[in-house]
């Protein structure tokens, strides 16, 4: 499974090519972007963008926070700290999703994901 971080999903709602080649089997995001995604919305005020996501957020997996995601995510939160690295707490939420999931692929546009990578064996695709 391929999980879409909230970079992803706004590359994909711009057009973007290189999101669109990325993609491809069973495509899953979070209740974690959805948040973040709808936030912006909310506060923009974006009707167009709400009409895209409210449909493909009914046509994918929504994968969600629960008790067994918040403890892989309390555990990749745990490893960054024995490293001395700290990375944004929704981040570690949404890594922490997708391993719970079993989700074998995240892609995003966000570094941060790439220290997540060095404590999970979740394979990280940064473009």
């Amino acid at each position: 499974m391929i999980v879409l971080d909230t970079s992803a999903l706004i590359d994909l709602f711009r057009g973007g090519e290189e999101i669109r080649k990325a993609l491809g089997g069973d495509v899953a995001s979070t209740a974690v972007n959805y948040h973040e995604i709808f936030a912006g919305i909310k506060h923009h005020k974006a009707k167009a963008e709400e009409r895209f996501f409210r449909r493909f957020f009914s046509d994918i997996k929504i994968l969600d926070l629960n008790l067994i995601a918040a403890e892989r995510s309390g555990e990749i939160a745990g490893r960054l700290l024995s490293l001395g690295t700290v990375v944004n707490s929704v981040d570690v939420l949404i890594a922490g999703i997708a391993v719970a999931n079993g989700a074998e692929t995240l892609i995003t546009r966000d570094r941060d994901f790439e220290s997540i990578s060095r404590v999970t064996e979740l394979d990280i695709k940064v473009y």
